[in-house]
């Protein structure tokens, strides 16, 4: 009979066993439609359809009624003659009958295109259901000709082969029925598996009538206790008569040899079958849910996966063995007892160390499977013991117990905890055997998920890396960015964008995007981002950083291939300044009628071609407009006109907003829905807000030490004028030591003072002189060189910069402090 959800007794058992009623079945339930809602494996090899095709068909289509060899209307097994027609099984498939039926009945076992000689002679019970659940029909079939071969009776009249019902109180061996009829319901939970076999009880236990007086039960059973050194003939029990007179059932000489194959051969197709289940996705989590879940119910009742901390978090390979103080987590429970009954005393997901002397821990430090036959009640109270503020007793005791290792090249990963329940057989050594097997698959199933979620961890980290942490406020404009990784296999690319800090309020805004896929073209990413930041520190015009990136592409490898657009923002001219290495263009949202257009830029040709000139434009822009810039992966899809992805860029760019980042889902949302995208997407929308005239103040100052006075009083003035009386006295101090280096240092007839007011103070001091400035060891005799040690201590930021044949000196000043 079927055991669990996919499995059914093997075939090839031997004589004795057929005739103790252990009989291979096939186990149909159909619900209240006529549709199949469960369907066995034993199904699928009587009728040649699997189980995925069988669920939600009806069942008549799937069980088709050629002609009936017997029938009977007895529900206790009374004999009735060949009518033909075999009405019974097709009455109970159509919900037209209200009391248990058996028959036999000729099938056809492949409906769709049948041919007369694939038609099968079956015996079948059919058991009509009652209760909330939809589970209308619960249907046993065997195969009558193989029943009749394995009596040694080829001819079909030399012996009467009928199905039929016995009481529960007529058949002792019925409480087997009871016990297991459970194991055999597919993806039923215990208590519509218990409704189930309260009814079949009650309506009646499944037999076969051999003769007049043989009445052998139908049992369901879980493999063949060996039997060793017995090859003479044997009573099996279990098969009664009716009135209760024993019926000796032989066993020849050789029936055990076959009988431990067939159990041996079950054990290796719930292996093959486990093996073909379980990992199916390299999601850790998913595996884990796997693993667990496929023990329950065939092999046992309770089944709980623990891992090591360490493969958990995807941190790489555990160190050294485990002992005392290793972290286990419990990371998944699969049972079939009653709801919520393990959920209190052995909740998902808690950490701890197992306590020495217990079974659990001597798994985990010999890596060797732990058999516990029967945990009794001296050992139970042992165990529950070592745990604090839990009492494992009435979950352990009496259950057969049975510790497998999840190993991964000699290194234990974790355990998995195996129990059955006192009323099944209890673990042997051929389970000990079976358990350890389910482990090892179990276990590298489970190390290539834990070394998938490494190498995506590392992935990730290593993108993380790459990408700069963008201020969402910058002089002058707001920043938003999204970046989504590919869909190929690593994770890992070359798109990358950033946000510059230049002096005079100005910002650079980057997108680039490295030819490739993988590890070395985010390398490459990672050089190129390094060196714009580095020449837009120094004022590098967008041409000639270009220029100078592609000479540094050509410089690291011939195979450096990246395109780029460069672009500078002055909020206080309102000016983009634009160069573009073989990118694609971007797109420019106006404020004032909320159109959007591409902007028409010279595209050069990507970076590392050489050779090839690149060209600036400057494009101005009124405070509210938008900037947005992508990679290709947004806008370019296999199959498609890239002109499409960019005209829907306009498109969803235009589209009003309520902040920045609203707008950038609302473009991600509108082209990353297209199919066939697998590139990276690197987006970042700039608001060119600009900086108002009013809080910009400028003076041309002499190149003589009386101007660093009126220095002080020009920017007193302006601060109190702006309301900002906290933070006078720094910016004078400050003020003062840069325009006095100026004077003394620069040479220069012309010194251009000016304060910038945005979500801070931005003070400039312009000269004549190239040679930047630089901070100096002092000593406590020398009277020069603190200046800059002054403004380095008291600005919230400094810096210098060389344009030409001028330099500028800035810092920064926090409006909210006096510094």
């Amino acid at each position: 009979m079927d055991r669990g959800n996919e499995r059914d007794t093997p075939a090839g058992h031997g004589v004795g066993d057929t005739a103790a009623g252990r009989v291979p079945l096939a186990v149909v339930v159909v619900d209240r439609a006529g549709l199949v809602s469960h369907w066995s494996s034993g199904a699928r090899r009587l009728f040649g359809i699997g189980r995925e095709e069988a669920v939600g068909r009806p069942a008549a289509d799937l069980l088709p009624v050629s002609g009936a060899l017997h029938d009977t209307d007895d529900p206790h097994g009374g004999p009735a003659s060949y009518d033909g027609s075999g009405p019974d099984l097709e009455t109970s498939l159509d919900g037209q009958s209200g009391f248990p039926r058996a028959g036999c009945a000729r099938l056809c076992p492949h409906p769709e295109g049948p041919g007369a000689e694939d038609r099968i002679d079956v015996l079948w019970w059919a058991y009509p259901l009652v209760g909330p659940d939809p589970s209308r029909l619960l249907v046993l079939v065997a195969d009558a000709t193989r029943l009749r071969a394995e009596r040694g009776h080829d001819d079909a009249t030399a012996e009467r082969i009928t199905p039929g019902f016995a009481r529960h109180t007529e058949l002792p061996a019925a409480e087997d029925l009871e016990r297991r009829l459970p194991d055999i319901l597919p993806n039923m939970g215990p208590g519509l598996s218990a409704r189930i076999v309260s009814q079949v009880l009650e309506l009646g236990y499944p037999i076969l009538e051999f003769s007049q007086y043989e009445r052998v039960p139908v049992t369901p059973y879980w493999g063949v206790p060996r039997r060793p050194g017995r090859r003479t003939a044997e009573a099996v029990p279990g098969a009664v008569t009716a009135g209760h007179r024993p019926v000796a059932v032989a066993v020849p000489a050789g029936a055990e040899q076959d009988l431990e194959y067939a159990a041996v051969r079950e054990r290796l197709e719930f292996l093959n079958e486990v093996s073909s289940r379980i990992g199916s996705s390299l999601d850790l989590g998913e595996t884990i849910r796997e693993v667990t879940s496929a023990a329950v119910p065939r092999f046992a009742d309770f089944a709980g996966t623990h891992l090591r901390a360490a493969v958990l978090a995807g941190e790489g390979f555990p160190d050294g063995p485990p002992d005392a103080s290793t972290v286990m987590f419990r990371v998944w429970v699969e049972h079939n007892d009653e709801p919520g009954r393990w959920d209190d005393t052995v909740p998902v997901g808690e950490a701890f160390a197992f306590p020495e002397h217990t079974p659990f821990y001597k798994c985990m430090v010999t890596g060797e499977p732990v058999l516990v036959p029967r945990v009794t009640d001296e050992l139970s109270e042992r165990i529950s013991g070592e745990f604090e503020k839990r009492d494992l007793r009435p979950l352990i005791g009496g259950r057969s117990l049975l510790i497998v290792p999840l190993k991964a090249r000699n290194v234990v990963l974790g355990f998995m905890v195996l129990m059955r329940r006192p009323d099944r057989p209890q673990f042997d050594d051929m389970d000990r055997t079976t358990g350890a097997e389910l482990a090892a698959r179990a276990g590298l199933v489970l190390d290539n998920a834990r070394m998938y979620t490494y190498q995506e961890n590392v992935a990730d980290t290593l993108q993380d890396s790459m990408l700069p942490q963008i201020t969402p406020r910058m002089a002058g404009c707001d920043v938003a960015t999204r970046y989504l990784p590919g869909t190929r296999l690593g994770r890992i690319g070359g798109d990358w964008f950033d946000t510059i800090k230049l002096p005079g309020s100005r910002t650079a805004l980057v997108v680039g995007d490295v030819m490739g896929h993988g590890l070395n073209s985010a390398a490459m990413m990672g050089q190129l981002r390094t060196a714009v930041q580095t020449m837009a520190a120094m004022e590098t015009p967008p041409a000639q950083l270009l220029r100078n990136l592609d000479a540094l592409a050509r410089r690291l490898g011939d195979t450096y291939l990246a395109t780029c657009l460069y672009a500078v923002y002055d909020p206080i001219r309102g000016e983009l300044t634009l160069a573009n290495a073989g990118h694609i263009p971007p797109v420019l949202v106006r404020a004032e009628d909320g159109g959007s257009r591409l902007l028409d830029l010279p595209t050069g040709a990507p970076i590392g071609v050489g050779g090839v000139p690149f060209e600036a434009v400057r494009v101005r822009v009124a405070p509210g407009d938008r900037l947005v810039l992508c990679t290709d992966g947004l806008v370019e899809v296999r199959g498609s006109d890239i002109g499409e992805g960019l005209a829907a860029l306009c498109e969803s760019a235009a589209h009003p907003a309520a902040s920045m980042d609203d707008a950038c889902d609302t473009i991600i949302r509108a082209l990353n829905t297209r199919g066939g995208r697998k590139d990276d997407v690197a987006l970042l929308m700039a608001r060119l807000n600009g900086i108002p005239d009013d809080h910009v103040a400028e003076w041309r100052l002499e190149s003589v030490p009386a101007e660093v006075p009126r220095a002080r009083r020009l920017v007193r003035g302006q601060l109190l004028d702006w309301g900002l009386p906290q933070a006078v006295e720094t910016a004078e101090l400050l003020v003062s030591e840069v325009v006095t280096n100026a004077v003394l240092h620069a040479g220069s007839d012309r010194i251009g003072l000016r304060i910038v007011r945005t979500d801070a103070l931005l003070f400039e001091v312009t000269d004549d002189e190239p040679a930047l400035p630089a901070l100096l060891s002092t000593g406590p005799e020398d009277e020069f060189g603190r200046g800059l040690r002054v403004v380095s201590r008291l600005a919230r930021e400094w810096g210098a910069s060389a344009t030409g044949h001028r330099k500028t000196v800035w810092f920064e000043q926090a409006l909210t402090t006096g510094r």
